[in-house]
């Protein structure tokens, strides 16, 4: 017996918002960890500038994808969820690497 795959809840707007904020908190604190990063110079220095550009440049030609793989017809529920998800993973991969 196989089973159909289910979709997820719509979450709402004042779910999206929490969710937002939480992620903007998120790239706070990895805009900080870089910029201390960044002010001590050196090798690792110029790595994490470079891969931040690149990060950055990546994520904005992805997003888009992202969001159109919901279809035509998804309310701005789901596009608000689908960039918040995009996001979500590696600034919070981010967060931990620069952490540690």
């Amino acid at each position: 017996m196989t089973k159909t795959p289910t979709k997820a809840p719509q979450k709402s707007w004042p779910e999206l918002a929490i969710e937002g904020w939480m992620l903007g908190a998120e790239m706070s604190a990895v805009i900080w960890l870089r910029s201390l990063r960044m002010m001590t110079g050196g090798r690792l220095a110029t790595r994490e500038a470079e891969r931040m550009v690149g990060e950055k440049i990546t994520a904005a030609m992805t997003l888009v994808p992202s969001i159109i793989a919901g279809g035509i017809g998804q309310s701005a529920e789901e596009a608000t969820g689908r960039a918040i998800a995009h996001y979500r993973k590696p600034v919070r991969a981010n967060r931990k690497r620069l952490s540690r």
